[in-house]
């Protein structure tokens, strides 16, 4: 078993690898492989809908000029996936929303079925939206949602901060070590034979005609 962590942050060494730290090191400690995959600092472009992957049908985006090929490629071999960014204007990182709305739309098929969360790193507020707004690519994909015993938020400006937040790492250990469990569930279903359902498909309705 394996989870795939990505760090949203351009900074690659700060508070949002910091608290992905703590999530993959109980992780290890409960058994399951982990890899921090860094979107880093160069320019992410945005999806602009063209529609080329699903005519090509190769799982990959048409554009190749950035690590999002990359990502759907480490994605396909992961078992479960942490997504971290730290909070811009109340909002996720751009670099990351651009990331998964290619990855997702490229690539869905290798995040389906495979349990995941987000983990929001903010000096003081915003926590909650970026949560949802990185939630959202998941909860439409059929992916389990990890839980823990608060927000998966961590505070802290610099990556030095982030380890005085008790509650905030103690956060990052319980939803780690509810993903291991989840992963352990999931292979052991698998095992008996219980599959992931097939979904429906070919419906969709215009708001507007």
């Amino acid at each position: 078993m394996k989870v795939l962590l990505i760090n949203g942050s351009g900074n690659l060494a700060g508070s949002t690898f910091t608290a992905l730290s703590e999530v993959a090191n109980t992780l290890e400690a409960e058994g399951v492989r982990t890899e921090i995959f860094q979107l880093g600092g160069e320019p992410i472009r945005d999806c602009n809908g063209c529609g080329g992957c699903a005519r090509l049908q190769r799982n990959a985006c048409v554009f190749k000029d950035d690590c999002v090929n990359e990502l759907i490629q480490k994605a396909a071999e992961a078992d479960g996936f942490v997504f971290g960014t730290p909070v811009y204007y109340a909002h996720p990182s751009g670099r990351l929303l651009s990331a998964l709305d290619r990855a997702f739309y490229a690539g869905g098929a290798a995040f389906r079925h495979k349990p995941g969360f987000a983990v929001a790193v903010a000096r003081r507020g915003g926590t909650t939206a970026s949560l949802d707004a990185v939630m959202k690519h998941f909860t439409i994909n059929q992916m389990p949602v990890v839980s823990s015993t608060y927000w998966t938020m961590v505070h802290g400006r610099e990556a030095g901060d982030v380890p005085q937040d008790e509650e905030g790492m103690q956060t990052m250990r319980n939803a780690a070590r509810n993903m291991a469990w989840l992963l352990k569930c999931i292979e052991a279903g698998r095992e008996a034979g219980v599959l992931p359902p097939e979904a429906e498909r070919g419906c969709q309705t215009n708001f507007i005609r």
